[in-house]
């Protein structure tokens, strides 16, 4: 009987049918050629499967994301970015990291990323005579930190089907994700070396200062922001009036670029850890942040704009939210016929060592993520692995980081790796050739998940200091 779930599951696969609607097909034959199970379970698990406070964080990190691309909020980070380390040999390159780490503090998703971002930074790359390869190479690498760093659409999916705190997730994102820009500008700087790569921007103490002066105040603006939302004395207006009009004057006085895009990751990061708002609530203020920034303060949308970004919105969320409904009923089948227990007994019988077990689950999610979309994977294989995961002591919120970056590896990995598809679109130099690009930007990839499966403290560092 398993065999009927897993073949009927993998032959629609085969055939060409979406994911989503083979694990439905699968659920439902062997639902029906069992009959162990009413027919009614299906939608009555699939429903159960989306019906969830977190999981209306989705569609509002969606649309925070699609309307932060439209408004222009990219080309202010990016240049943020170039009057960082522009300057540097490479520059673009750094540039490329760096904005994707600013990014990643909005969106959440690595398609986002690549496909916003992808098209200001190629574009420049090329026109500044870069090698496409390398541009589509670093851009590629550099998307797969949006779902790391907070906030992140695979960390809230991960956090409802583990039943895991989802602020802890988001706090363990953190190091790790810096640490995969480090390796990559180190990347950059090796290729630029090779290469003979110079820099994009004369290095000017003017343009150098006001960057760090930004980012300065952002800095200052976000720890009395933090403060000011942990007080218990302050009212209403105070706590949100007040800093508004604050970051209004401050903005309009200094003449900032990039200053009130930057507080977007202030105001979603540092209102779940001043306990302002949960995951959703911050995701909603997201989009309340980047319709202001939009309609009122840039000026970039109008409601032509507006109405394509909502209904582009509400397509992604439909196809996301039906593979986790799709995948909740498979894995409540999974859990049902035992599946789960089975293959925790067979993975023990092996070894009862963490460190075999975190050795054996990156083989399989990175093979997993090489054919199966991000959420679909999340969904299925965390009711498979989290009992193991459980029974070895392991601290699921590790565990959490560990698979989701695993997942992000295959975004960039042939034959299912969207970002590549997005990547071939946007250079146009072919899907082959985009692999090929990308090949030796798994290195920092790949030497980061090894640093983050076995050494969990540099993962779980910063969760431990701020859930104590």
């Amino acid at each position: 009987m398993n065999s009927l779930l897993f073949g009927t599951f993998l032959g629609g696969m085969l055939t060409g049918v979406p994911i989503a609607i083979a694990m439905a097909l699968a659920s439902l034959v062997y639902i029906s050629v069992t009959g162990t199970i009413p027919g009614f379970a299906v939608i009555h698990r699939m429903v159960g499967g989306v019906d969830s406070f977190p999981l209306l964080a989705v569609p509002f990190f969606i649309y925070a994301g699609n309307l932060m691309n439209s408004a222009g909020i990219t080309n202010r980070i990016f240049d943020f970015a170039m009057s960082l380390v522009g300057w540097m040999k490479g520059g673009l390159g750094h540039v490329n990291v760096v904005s994707s780490v600013v990014f990643s503090g909005m969106s959440g998703t690595a398609v986002a990323d690549a496909g916003g971002l992808g098209t200001i930074e190629i574009k420049a790359m090329k026109d500044n005579g870069y090698p496409a390869e390398f541009a589509v190479g670093v851009t590629a690498a550099s998307s797969t930190i949006g779902p790391i760093i907070p906030p992140s659409l695979p960390i809230v999916i991960y956090g409802v089907q583990a039943n895991a705190s989802i602020g802890k997730l988001f706090a363990a994102g953190f190091v790790p994700g810096f640490l995969m820009a480090v390796f990559m500008m180190a990347m950059v700087a090796y290729f630029a070396h090779k290469h003979k790569y110079g820099s994009d921007a004369v290095f000017a103490w003017s343009r150098f200062g006001k960057g760090m002066f930004e980012l300065l105040v952002t800095g200052i603006f976000a720890i009395t922001l933090y403060h000011v939302w942990q007080s218990e004395e302050l009212g209403g207006f105070a706590k949100f009036g007040a800093p508004l009009i604050a970051a209004l004057v401050i903005d309009k006085v200094f003449r900032l670029e990039a200053f009130m895009a930057l507080l977007t990751p202030v105001i979603l990061i540092g209102g779940m850890l001043a306990g302002m708002f949960t995951p959703t609530e911050a995701a909603v203020a997201g989009v309340a942040w980047a319709l202001f920034l939009g309609f009122v303060w840039y000026r970039t949308l109008n409601i032509k704009m507006f109405t394509k970004i909502s209904f582009e919105t509400v397509e992604t969320t439909a196809s996301v939210l039906f593979i986790v409904a799709s995948a909740s009923i498979f894995a409540w089948v999974l859990t049902t016929t035992q599946v789960t227990n089975d293959v925790a007994q067979w993975v023990l019988s092996i070894s009862t060592s963490p460190w075999v077990f975190l050795l054996l689950a990156n083989g399989l999610l990175l093979f997993v993520g090489c054919f199966m979309e991000t959420i679909a994977a999340i969904t299925i294989l965390v009711p498979v692995l989290l009992p193991i995961v459980l029974e070895l002591g392991i601290d699921p919120v590790h565990f959490g980081i560990v698979m989701v970056l695993n997942l992000m590896i295959g975004l960039v990995t042939p034959p299912v790796g969207m970002v590549l598809f997005v990547m071939a679109r946007i250079s146009r130099i072919g899907f082959e050739a985009t692999m090929k690009a990308v090949l030796p930007w798994l290195l920092p990839l790949i030497l980061t998940l090894l640093i983050i499966t076995f050494v969990p403290e540099v993962v779980m560092w910063l969760p431990d200091l701020l859930y104590r």
